[in-house]
């Protein structure tokens, strides 16, 4: 793992479990900051995975893990885990409610940021 990017994404996988509390524990703060924009849900959803999507395959040089005769980034796959773990444990949290429209904007975010990893890598990691 590259140093500054294995520490940004460290930072920023730290910073994204802060806002899953303020939500699991119903911090009105985020919810009145989040209503301001519109769709800032969905939209916060999409750049939040998305971005930890990124900076984890930077992060692991674009690393890849094989699914049958599919190669899918490894940060692709443990962020799509991590996403579809924390959105289904919202279905016994009293303060979230279980939303497909959210993981469907995990989804995309993680999918549309798995592209751009490829333009972030170096000149030397071979392609995926």
């Amino acid at each position: 793992m590259r140093k500054p990017i294995g520490w940004l994404t460290l930072a920023f996988f730290v910073f994204l479990l802060w806002i899953i509390y303020l939500a699991d524990t119903g911090s009105t703060a985020l919810i009145q900051l989040v209503s301001q924009v519109p769709h800032g849900d969905k939209l916060g959803h999409l750049l939040l995975y998305g971005l930890l999507t990124l900076l984890l395959n930077l992060a692991l040089e674009l690393r890849t893990v094989s699914l049958g005769r599919l190669r899918l980034y490894f940060g692709t796959v443990a962020v799509t885990l991590f996403a579809l773990c924390e959105e289904l444990t919202q279905a016994w949290l009293p303060h979230r409610t279980l939303d497909a429209q959210d993981l469907l904007a995990d989804a995309l975010g993680i999918a549309v940021f798995s592209l751009l990893s490829r333009w972030g890598r170096p000149s030397r990691l071979p392609a995926a």
